[in-house]
């Protein structure tokens, strides 16, 4: 049975630490950073606030992700494995017509039921194809941001349609839809600071009884290098790599990092940080090969391996009890759900919309106090070919896509094995024919790696330890049963008349 989380947290202790019971929540997430691109894991790109922050918090060694953009954020978001949400697919393309189901509960849902004011900030990817699966009707309070998973950083388009918009729903349920022209020009990384700093700042002037939580998923340093001259002369100039495209990319982050530092000032000017969690953490790891470095592990950006799903993180607050230590315990990205339901003391049973079942674990004691969660194993994911409707054989039609004449043909998926990717304890398991890494390569049918022992994952064990193989696999039977049946996707381009990226269905499939 999959768990429904853990519940070991020290409440005593945040209520004598807290102004008030309910803590405000910072969350930044980074887009494609590796897993060493920060000073604090020994790399050369400038990131003194992001140092700061983690070696005066908690540094999270083993938290794991999904490999790719949508995956990670709609796991984080719903607190549910991609088995669950129907992301175990993959990537949410731009013309997707699918998205997070809008019977999934998400973290802004559950906190505003709370009391909570929920904003968000920059990037959204986990589906718009109709305006009830954009921000402000999954429960943030104001978005400003990009619906798609990437954008031009000064133009802030995406295949020449703009996407930099402010969402708002006002009190009669209409939802506001605000194209942001006249931001053009500034640089996306900058304008979603800004953006965090001006809310910090209109909370402070709110009653401090309503708690704030903020989700600034950044951009950077996702594709394209966007940045200027100057900035990249200004920011690593100190740095031996003839790379220009290294040297973009460490600037983006650079950049990224100042904003931080920004963000910790307005907080503290607001008289907010005593009471706040800030949890920073890429959606999965550099792109391998590409200009980031996910050192010391093997593979990238949409891989299995740890150099894809280790992911750069940690905690900083004032309301952790042990500080300035590195994480070893085993966290995943879906536990922030049921940790951050717990520390807003919600009750899913008073609540109208139904609470799907959570895969996550409250992991705040093990944080703060540095003891184990209770978590022994990470589902990273599975594909089964029966569980996308009209399928055939073992071979899965995943997409349908329209071309420019209007007629329809099939995509098939370059799945033609059934997928397994399991962690239980130290071990590894990964089962079919799932990319390795960017350079085409692929896993053998069956790989098994102790990561205590062999974290570069250099040595397939499977036929030392053929007891470890078949636990992990008896395990997978049960995952099967609660897998989400999806669709085949289907791809509708924008209309060639729009000039910004829009939703183009009213009602969900």
């Amino acid at each position: 049975m999959l768990s429904a989380g853990c519940v070991i947290f020290f409440g005593l202790f945040l209520a004598s630490k807290c102004d008030h019971s309910k803590p405000n929540i910072v969350f930044i997430v980074s887009d494609d950073q590796g897993f060493q691109d920060a000073g604090f894991r020994g790399s050369k790109i400038l990131t003194p606030n992001i140092d700061k922050l983690a070696k005066n918090g908690v540094i999270l060694d083993r938290h794991y992700v999904m490999p790719q953009c949508s995956p990670t954020r709609a796991s984080l978001i719903s607190g549910r494995y991609p088995i669950r949400t129907g992301f175990w697919k993959g990537n949410l393309k731009p013309t997707g017509e699918w998205g997070l189901n809008l019977n999934e509960t998400t973290i802004p849902e559950m906190l505003k039921r709370n009391g909570y004011a929920t904003h968000a900030v920059g990037k959204w990817h986990v589906g718009f194809y109709t305006y009830d699966h954009t921000p402000a009707k999954r429960g943030f309070d104001t978005f400003l941001g990009c619906y798609n998973g990437m954008q031009g950083y000064f133009k802030h388009n995406l295949k020449g349609l703009r996407d930099m918009r402010e969402d708002y729903v006002v009190e009669n349920g209409t939802l506001v839809d605000k194209i942001r022209w006249d931001l053009q020009g500034q640089y996306s990384t900058n304008v979603y600071t800004d953006r965090a700093v001006e809310i910090i700042e209109e909370h402070s002037n709110l009653s401090k009884e309503k708690p704030l939580f903020l989700y600034l998923a950044y951009t950077a340093p996702h594709i394209p290098f966007d940045v200027k001259r100057e900035d990249i002369e200004r920011l690593t100039s100190h740095m031996n790599s003839s790379s220009i495209k290294v040297r973009r990319y460490s600037a983006m982050i650079s950049i990224m990092d100042e904003g931080i530092g920004r963000i910790v000032k307005a907080l503290r000017k607001a008289r907010l940080r005593k009471n706040t969690i800030i949890v920073f953490m890429s959606d999965n790891g550099a792109s391998d090969p590409g200009p980031g470095s996910n050192y010391p592990y093997r593979s990238g950006k949409k891989s299995f391996l740890e150099g894809g799903v280790r992911s750069l993180s940690f905690v900083n607050s004032p309301l952790l009890e042990v500080t300035g230590y590195t994480n070893k315990h085993l966290h995943h990205v879906v536990d922030w759900f049921t940790t951050f339901q717990y520390l807003a003391g919600d009750q899913t049973h008073q609540v109208k919309k139904p609470q799907l079942p959570l895969d996550g674990y409250n992991i705040w004691s093990s944080i703060s106090r540095n003891i184990s969660s209770g978590r022994q194993e990470v589902l990273l994911n599975m594909e089964e070919a029966d569980k996308i409707y009209g399928s055939t054989d073992n071979l899965a039609v995943i997409e349908l896509e329209t071309s420019p004449s209007g007629t329809t043909y099939e995509v098939r998926d370059w799945t033609k094995k059934n997928n397994f990717a399991l962690i239980w304890s130290q071990w590894k398991l990964l089962v079919g024919n799932m990319h390795a890494d960017q350079k085409g390569g692929f896993y053998e049918n069956l790989q098994l790696y102790d990561l205590d022992t062999d974290p570069q994952e250099q040595n397939n064990v499977k036929d030392q330890h053929p007891y470890i193989v078949k636990t992990i696999l008896e395990r997978r039977p049960e995952y099967k049963k609660n897998m989400t049946m999806i669709y085949r996707r289907i791809s509708t381009p924008q209309d060639k008349a729009n000039t910004y990226w829009m939703p183009w269905r009213e009602t969900e499939h």
